[in-house]
């Protein structure tokens, strides 16, 4: 049943969920202000990321194990591993591609400096 603790598990769950969302964000933003393009942002974000929220994610889930089989605090335990499991795969797949959606970008808006030949060197002088 759904009750009042598997609610305050729900309000806990979101809290999780915008912490790596706001996390995988913030870090396409500093790799774009870096000076990558923001097709490689994305991409490398999201790779570098993805074990820290994958990680983060399982223990809590792990971490609940226990509670699964209390009467009171079951319905919490089952709504918060659900909630995280799906909100994780959802974090790591759709928000990147979500991003990438709303600000219209392009998989050839690449870094120049990432593909082919490395930059020239200054001459010194």
């Amino acid at each position: 049943p759904f009750g009042f603790v598997a609610m305050l598990g729900v309000i806990a769950m979101f809290g999780i969920i915008m912490r790596n969302s706001v996390i995988l964000v913030d870090q396409i933003e500093q790799d774009i202000a870096v000076g990558h393009g923001r097709f490689d942002a994305i991409v490398g974000a999201t790779v570098r990321r993805f074990r820290p929220i994958t990680l983060t994610a399982a223990a809590a889930v792990l971490a609940l194990i226990p509670l699964l089989r209390s009467n009171f605090f079951g319905p919490m335990a089952t709504a918060l591993m659900g909630g995280i499991t799906s909100a994780t795969v959802l974090t790591l797949f759709y928000l990147p591609a979500l991003y990438a959606a709303w600000f219209r970008v392009k998989s050839d808006e690449r870094d120049p400096h990432d593909g082919g030949t490395p930059p020239a060197a200054p001459s010194g002088a």
